[in-house]
């Protein structure tokens, strides 16, 4: 096997003059010298990700579904700890053999079979990309009313104005300059702005205690929704917010100095923050019912009722946090998962102009118009996909091949992971095994078929979909595939 560090070259040029299909200069293992990624750049990756209006509304809208603040911080701490599980197994792989996910899915789905996860993956990521982009108009469009442009925004049956239109566009464009200068400007931007984004989060907090006492604040009461608050569907939403980085991981700890700096990086920047910020949204979420009579879900909406020179600041934060996880969470991914579909043609910026591009055909308006749509159907539906192919990944890495990978053979067909014609048939019956029996749940939930005359059995293992997907789908392969 040829090492790590050495491989960088020798997959994607085994003989003068050829191109090898399967390798580009971004998707070859990386070389001793790009490995300059420290812990406190992955804390700081961490922090520029999980302060985010997402984040916020993900608290927020769970406020929104019955549960008591309480719960729903404890909910996101513990979902975050289970989802940093496999982020640090998978994560692994990146300083061991420096290869991004893609390339790590030729494992177990075969050399071509890995277009379907990646596809999977870059898809999700086009659909985040959409929603933070969405997030980063709304508070543009705030800004602008701030100071005194009187925007309009959706009339009555609308989801979207015109001049929200135009400002989703607008930061769209922003997004373009980062995918051209590559991973590493998205590194200098985290370090950067997490400081910042963390400073504006506690002002926004401290204002909002100033103006409700705490007493008030933190003893409203849970919202009464039909049916009580769902525990499971809503853990398993949670897990899925960062399912899709979990799979991914290897795209950046790629570039770590070691092992401990990805590790001590992650644990330190993922759970605590993620219940912290969540906690912003709480604050938020309750303050704008107690101030205004009416709670937002979306913090644009809270500042932009307060009206002030230190709202229109908290709105351009808002601006920086969505680029900031947009460019890191949603445009690595796929500029590395579109490439793998064709990576002699398919370069790292090319991959992630695709990516930019596909991401204005999603319509977040409407997936974002209520809190459970965002919460069960958005989150929760991709959660199951991407749980099954954590499942696969997991077991093929860790129990068939003991973390050994011939590196070489990732890259060229042939070899021992070409299987049949470079498909692995097991690895594709288990992603369908443990995701088909989720779907008719989740077609329910989102309003395909009736959620009143579907049997429990196919709403509860739904509710529980990446958890079960990983089980399942983990559990098949390692009855079927050829162990070391």
């Amino acid at each position: 096997m040829t090492h790590p560090c050495g491989a960088a070259t020798a997959p994607g040029h085994a003989t003068a003059g050829a191109v090898n299909p399967l390798a580009n200069e971004d998707l070859l293992p990386t070389t001793a010298a790009q490995r300059h990624w420290g812990w406190k750049d992955y804390a700081a990756l961490w922090v520029g990700m999980v302060v985010c209006v997402p984040t916020y509304t993900m608290a927020s809208s769970m406020l929104d579904q019955g549960f008591s603040w309480q719960m729903a911080v404890w909910l996101v701490f513990l979902a975050n700890c289970i989802v940093l599980v496999p982020m640090l197994l998978i994560g692994r792989v990146g300083p061991k053999y420096g290869v991004p996910f893609p390339v790590l899915a030729r494992a177990s789905f075969g050399v071509k079979g890995a277009n379907l996860p990646a596809v999977l993956r870059g898809l999700v990521a086009c659909g985040w990309f959409s929603i933070n982009c969405y997030f980063g108009a709304l508070a543009l469009h705030g800004f602008f009313n701030i100071l005194g442009f009187q925007l309009a925004g959706p009339a009555d049956g609308q989801t979207i104005s015109t001049s929200q239109l135009v400002c989703f566009l607008a930061f769209w464009v922003v997004h373009i300059w980062f995918i051209w200068k590559g991973p590493e400007s998205i590194r200098k931007l985290e370090v950067i702005a997490a400081p910042l984004m963390i400073a504006a989060s506690v002002l926004l907090v401290v204002v909002l205690l100033m103006r409700v006492p705490p007493a008030q604040l933190f003893n409203l009461p849970a919202k009464v929704v039909e049916g009580g608050p769902k525990t499971w569907a809503a853990l398993t939403g949670l897990v899925g917010f960062w399912a899709t980085l979990a799979l991914n991981i290897p795209d950046f700890t790629r570039f770590a100095r070691s092992q401990k700096d990805q590790v001590l990086g992650q644990a330190i920047g993922l759970p605590i923050p993620m219940a912290l910020f969540s906690m912003v949204g709480v604050i938020g979420f309750s303050a704008s019912a107690i101030l205004y009579g009416k709670a937002q879900l979306f913090p644009d909406g809270l500042l932009t009722q307060m009206g002030s020179v230190a709202s229109g600041l908290g709105l351009l934060v808002i601006l920086l946090a969505n680029l900031t996880t947009n460019v890191a969470a949603n445009l690595v991914s796929p500029s590395y998962d579109f490439s793998q579909i064709a990576p002699s043609k398919v370069s790292f910026r090319m991959g992630g102009l695709i990516a930019a591009l596909i991401g204005l055909v999603f319509m977040p308006w409407k997936l974002l118009a209520t809190s459970g749509g965002y919460l069960f159907t958005w989150l929760g539906g991709y959660g199951t996909l991407l749980g099954a192919i954590a499942g696969i990944l997991l077991v093929d890495y860790y129990l068939v091949r003991k973390t050994v990978l011939k590196v070489d053979d990732l890259y060229r067909r042939g070899g021992e992971y070409e299987y049949t014609n470079g498909w692995n048939l097991h690895a594709l019956v288990a992603f369908l095994l443990g995701v088909l029996p989720c779907l008719p749940g989740y077609l329910a939930v989102s309003g395909v078929l009736d959620k009143a005359t579907m049997p429990g059995v196919w709403l509860a293992l739904f509710d529980a979909g990446w958890f079960f997907s990983l089980a399942v789908a983990g559990t098949y392969y390692f009855l079927t595939a050829k162990r070391r």
